[in-house]
């Protein structure tokens, strides 16, 4: 399979350079140069095959040809070690429960995925690899520990001061080895500025080797898919027809929802479900997508006010904006909103959402509004609600055990260094801590 930037079609590269490169030096993200279809007859016995199995088949119409088939089956051992159980929460409407993971989020997934692949192609490059990635919350948690050790392989995390919950915090804060946490005062559209704009940064790139672990890079994008086709092999009643409400913020997990529908999954609607940072749905509904700078809430991980994978969905319709809006339908939820759905979700289906997946629900449930068929409803519920436990014990009025795999988090020393959301003041932190690293 070969790969081309959604900013130029007419290159083409091989899925080893496309995880290497993380972007493309034309500022575009990497697309595969054709969608495989799985064929007809396994959806029909999808059912009968385990997580692993479904992981195995999709994953092998992208990457198959370009390493052995036992380093896939390691990868894809490695990357589903822990389930994704769809949870029935009220009629018409499951929970994919996607935080069953070492991180309790869903990156989990695509941050394990990546970094046995990059494990497998550093080991061609020679030289240390640099991952840069920015996070507003869970990616930055789920590369520090999917990387964590990994011979080869440095890890800086940017995060906005300020703007992450404290166990959020700690899951890439207190790790050392080689990880480094770098807390920027700004927003997560400044910390994402700055990734990109060290991507293009000549001088650096000379002297190191980066690479993103954001959902930018292809290699978080392709496993996120995995899941979406695992949904639908557990779901209850076959004959009616299944909608997919994401939480939605950099856009990376509902475009692989769709890339999943390209390839053939039946899903009727993707329902694009945001917080008050609505670019999406605004474009959805005017046809033109305005960026604006992010403004905080209590869903933080979807506080994007200039999505990147939004070029990426673009891409998979060609840019045509009514086949995009035949596929997704896109809503926004305030924090009032989000809270009294977590309230009200608690006492009525003793079901605990964190603020992220009740911004799934609300979409789903507004969509369902407007729906008069039996639909299988599923809404993503992308993080466990104890990492943030302030915000979901305030907001359903009771509290919430931590589990022993965040409490572990919670003991240790946080460690980062501060910079400003100036370019050239993170450039030199940047030098600076990787000099060390090589000393």
């Amino acid at each position: 399979m070969k790969f081309y930037s959604t900013n130029n079609k007419t290159v083409l590269i091989s899925l080893k350079e496309a995880v290497l490169q993380g972007l493309a030096a034309d500022n575009g993200l990497y697309m595969p140069e054709s969608i495989p279809a799985m064929p007809a007859d396994f959806f029909g016995g999808m059912h009968e095959k385990d997580f692993r199995q479904i992981a195995l088949a999709v994953a092998d119409k992208f990457i198959g040809e370009d390493i052995p088939n036992t380093e896939l089956q390691r990868i894809i051992d490695h990357t589903i070690a822990f389930d994704a159980p769809l949870v029935e929460v009220e009629r018409n409407i499951s929970a994919l429960e996607l935080f069953h993971g070492p991180t309790m989020a869903f990156k989990d997934f695509g941050a394990r995925f990546m970094s046995q692949l990059l494990r497998f192609f550093s080991s061609q490059v020679k030289r240390e690899i640099v991952i840069l990635v920015a996070t507003s919350g869970d990616t930055g948690s789920a590369v520090a520990n999917g990387f964590l050790g990994v011979e080869g392989i440095r890890v800086i995390v940017l995060y906005p001061a300020g703007k992450v919950s404290d166990i959020q915090e700690k899951q890439f804060t207190t790790l050392g080895q080689n990880i480094t946490a770098v807390e920027v005062d700004g927003t997560f559209d400044d910390c994402q500025r700055l990734v990109k704009t060290a991507f293009l940064d000549n001088d650096l790139r000379e002297q190191y080797f980066l690479t993103s672990a954001n959902s930018i890079n292809i290699a978080r994008l392709i496993p996120q898919s995995f899941y979406y086709f695992y949904a639908y092999s557990q779901r209850k009643e076959k004959s009616a027809p299944v909608v997919f409400s994401v939480p939605s913020g950099n856009f990376g997990n509902l475009t692989a929802g769709l890339l999943a529908k390209k390839m053939g999954l039946p899903v009727a609607r993707f329902v694009a479900s945001t917080n008050i940072n609505d670019v999406v749905p605004q474009y959805l509904a005017s046809g033109h997508l305005v960026p604006r700078p992010s403004v905080h809430t209590l869903s933080n991980a979807m506080d994007v006010g200039n999505p990147s994978n939004f070029a990426r969905m673009v891409d998979l319709y060609d840019g045509h904006l009514n086949a995009i809006q035949e596929d997704v339908i896109g809503y926004a939820f305030t924090d009032s909103d989000t809270k009294a759905a977590m309230l009200s979700v608690s006492r009525k289906q003793k079901y605990i959402l964190d603020p992220h997946g009740a911004v799934g629900y609300l979409g789903l449930k507004k969509y369902l509004e407007g729906c008069n068929d039996d639909v299988n409803g599923i809404f993503l519920e992308t993080a466990h609600p104890a990492k943030f436990k302030d915000v979901v014990e305030l907001a359903i009025d009771k509290p919430i055990p931590l589990p022993g795999t965040l409490e572990k988090f919670v003991k240790g020393n946080k460690q980062s260094l501060a910079v400003s959301h100036d370019y050239h003041a993170f450039k030199k932190i940047l030098i600076d801590t990787l000099v060390v690293s090589h000393t």
